[in-house]
Order: structure tokens, then C-alpha cells, then sequence
């Protein structure tokens, strides 16, 4: 017998899709912002920061790079509660998102960091700024406009990973794709649905941060 392709039904889930389209949307943003922000300072340990904090943040980074995203985030939505920190689904994955996502990032940005030229370095502590000063106002600039297509690509994979917070029941996209085919039973339709959501949401991710990346980087913007 032909399989009877019934995209229709969907249409009845669409505010559940909606629910988790939007929380995807929030993790990525929660993400990609406090895991840059992360990444920003981790990058400037191990370049400038106290050499007895280098360590520290090379094994963070190690660690968070060499190990999969998934036992990162059960190791935060499991073990912690053993510690005694209790995580919510939402928080549980947006944490595991930020320390992915800022151990990726501090690579990314201290390659950008160290091929910066040593001049700059030189004409900042001419002008009798501090090592934290020079790394703010003329070393950290450059230093993202060169690694930005790179960093872009990186937040994306992490949107995409998000997908993996079903497994906690973080109600994001997937989440919302496992629940529909549960009761529809149209497996078929429900994923070639979420796959195309994603290739959109993908798409889109990439073009909003080129954008960001030209109102960031003007120069570099007119130099095309």
C-alpha cells in the first residue's frame, strides 16, 4: 500500500511548534550572548590573565571541547542535583549551552587575539595603558572582525545542538517534534516539517549575524 502523506495534521500542533521555535530562539540567544561573553574571557586569561589562572581555563576548555555536549548536559541536569544545585529544564540547558559554546569561542577568539600584530600591542603601552586596557579598547575589536565568520558558524552549530535538550525535556523544537508524532503517528511528515524549520532558522541565524557583524565591523563592511 502507498504511503498517504498527510502534512495537514500538523496544523493542528502548531502552537506547540510555535512553543518551541520560540524557545529555541531564547536558548540560542541566551547562548550565544553569555557564551561569547565567556569565550571573550576566557580568551583573555590565556593570552594576558594571571598566570596562575591560565591553567584553569586551558583545563575548562580542554574539557568542554573534549567531550560531548550531551554528557555536558546531562553531567548539569543529573549530577548537579547531588551537589545540591537544583537546575530547571530551561536553565539546566541554557547553562550547558554557555559553557559549550564559551569553551568553542575562547579558542576561536584567542586565535584572533594572537594574530594580532605586536605593534599594537607596543603603541597601546605607549600611550601608558594597562595590559586590560589595551585588550578592551585595541586588541579585542580586530580580533572579532578577523574570527567573526568563524564565531558565526560556531553559534550556529550550537543552535542546532539545542536540539539535544529534548533529551532533559527542555520543550525546544525537537521536543515539540517528538510530542506531535507521539500522537499524530505521521513520523514522516512531523520531521520533514522540523528539518525544514531548522534549515530556515539555520539560514536566518547565519544572515542575522552577518548583519551584526557589518554594524560591528563598518570597515569591513565598505572594504566589500
Amino acid at each position: 500500500m502507498a504511503y498517504q502523506f498527510e502534512f495537514g495534521v500538523i496544523a493542528d500542533y502548531l502552537p506547540v511548534l510555535g512553543k518551541g521555535l520560540a524557545l529555541t530562539g531564547l536558548l540560542t540567544l541566551v547562548g550565544a550572548t553569555l557564551g561569547v561573553a565567556l569565550g571573550i574571557g576566557c580568551a583573555w586569561v590565556r593570552t594576558q590573565g594571571p598566570r596562575w589562572l591560565r591553567p584553569v581555563a586551558a583545563g575548562y576548555v580542554e574539557l568542554f571541547r573534549n567531550t560531548p555536549f550531551l554528557v555536558q548536559l546531562f553531567f548539569i541536569f543529573f549530577g548537579l542535583p547531588a551537589a545540591g544545585v537544583q537546575l530547571g529544564e530551561f536553565s539546566a540547558a541554557a547553562l550547558a549551552m554557555v559553557v559549550n559554546l564559551g569553551a568553542y569561542s575562547g579558542e576561536i577568539i584567542r586565535a584572533g587575539i594572537e594574530a594580532t600584530p605586536r605593534g599594537q600591542w607596543e603603541a597601546g603601552a605607549s600611550l601608558a595603558m594597562t595590559r586590560l586596557q589595551i585588550f578592551r579598547h585595541v586588541v579585542l575589536v580586530p580580533a572579532l572582525q578577523r574570527i567573526w565568520p568563524a564565531l558565526s558558524s560556531q553559534i550556529v552549530i550550537v543552535m542546532l545542538g539545542s536540539a539535544v535538550c529534548s533529551q532533559i525535556a527542555a520543550e525546544e523544537l525537537t521536543f515539540a517534534a517528538n510530542f506531535i508524532q507521539s500522537r499524530s503517528f505521521r513520523a514522516f511528515e512531523v520531521y520533514i516539517v522540523v528539518t525544514g524549520i531548522y534549515l530556515a532558522l539555520s539560514v536566518l541565524l547565519r544572515q542575522l549575524l552577518r548583519g551584526v557583524g557589518g554594524l560591528m565591523f563598518p570597515r569591513r563592511r565598505a572594504a566589500r
